[in-house]
């Protein structure tokens, strides 16, 4: 008499999907998607973290509010197509919704430039706070202007520039900075040792 086939219990079957939840902004986003109204949790944990990076890139305040309040109004707009994407490589706490949004971000900043509006040339006010993750260049650690490291930073090619702002500035983890700027990890790397490492020499060329 044949014996029946044993069945594995509690193991998935081969190939099928592993869904990982980590994101952290899960419940928030649910809210938000069953009731409009509560999306204003994710733009209040979010709201200085877009400015800032829009500020950054845009150097005006003004086109940096529109260009956040354009950020906000997209991602309302699309919330019911949003798909969490977290897998456990991201580790404990990520969020897809960040990356989502900044990518939004990146396109609102975008369209900004398009429309041709005059950029001022005056030093960022809030810079302070990108000089610390210059410290890890010594020459940058010997340069106390402020506004001269910022003015570097501006100068550096688009990505190089957006990683670093990115990185030190809104405190995304590399994965996440790979996903907004559409690069691997291994290349948002480089990007942001290249970049510190270009507005070091340009700060250390600078007379003390």
């Amino acid at each position: 008499m044949a014996r029946p086939a044993l069945r594995k219990v509690g193991r998935p079957e081969e190939g099928a999907p592993r869904l990982a939840h980590l994101d952290r902004d899960r419940r928030l986003v649910e809210a938000a998607q069953a009731d409009p109204a509560q999306f204003e949790a994710l733009y209040r944990k979010y709201l200085a973290q877009v400015y800032s990076f829009a500020f950054y890139e845009l150097r005006d305040h003004h086109e940096a509010e529109d260009a956040t309040e354009r950020t906000f109004l997209a991602a309302l707009g699309n919330l019911a197509r949003f798909q969490e994407r977290a897998r456990p490589a991201d580790g404990e706490g990520a969020s897809t919704f960040l990356v989502w949004l900044f990518q939004i971000a990146r396109n609102a900043i975008a369209e900004r430039r398009r429309r041709g509006r005059r950029r001022p040339e005056a030093p960022l006010e809030a810079a302070a706070t990108v000089v610390d993750p210059l410290d890890v260049e010594a020459s940058a650690v010997r340069n106390d202007a402020t506004s001269a490291a910022v003015d570097a930073i501006a100068r550096l090619p688009d990505d190089r520039r957006r990683a670093i702002i990115l990185r030190f500035v809104d405190e995304m983890s590399t994965r996440e900075i790979a996903g907004v700027l559409g690069r691997s990890e291994g290349a948002v790397r480089v990007l942001i040792h290249r970049g510190l490492r270009a507005v070091a020499r340009e700060l250390d060329d600078q007379p003390r």
